[in-house]
């Protein structure tokens, strides 16, 4: 395993732990209504989505860790730039000034991953 492999694996964990920390802040704010989106109630659909959506920063710290480089560096600036877009298109539908500065932190943790996969020789 090699030091980019941890570093690559470090930074899903941080991305992960920084949408936690986003969610769990939404919850103690009352920012949210339970069993809705957007004032759209939850479908099982739109469960199972958000539940996949929210496992890949996961299986991406597993994958990191165990996919031969030139696949794993692929995999990591594919998905990372998804994870840069899907949040950026999101961002100006959060209210909330702490919601805006932890997408900028993800945001952040993507480009740094982008860079680091990229240079990985």
């Amino acid at each position: 395993m090699t030091d980019i492999q941890i570093k690559l694996a470090a930074l899903w964990v941080a991305l992960m732990l920084t949408y936690l920390l986003g969610d769990v802040l939404r919850i103690f704010a009352g920012d949210f209504k339970p069993g809705e989106i957007g004032g759209q109630p939850l479908s099982q659909g739109m469960l199972l989505g958000i539940a996949i959506l929210m496992l890949i920063p996961i299986v991406m710290i597993l994958l990191t860790l165990a996919l031969p480089q030139p696949v794993n560096r692929w995999v990591n600036v594919i998905v990372a730039v998804f994870f840069f877009l899907f949040n950026l298109v999101g961002l100006p539908s959060y209210p909330s000034a702490y919601d805006k500065f932890l997408i900028v932190v993800g945001l952040v943790f993507n480009v740094i991953m982008v860079w680091v996969a990229w240079k990985w020789v």
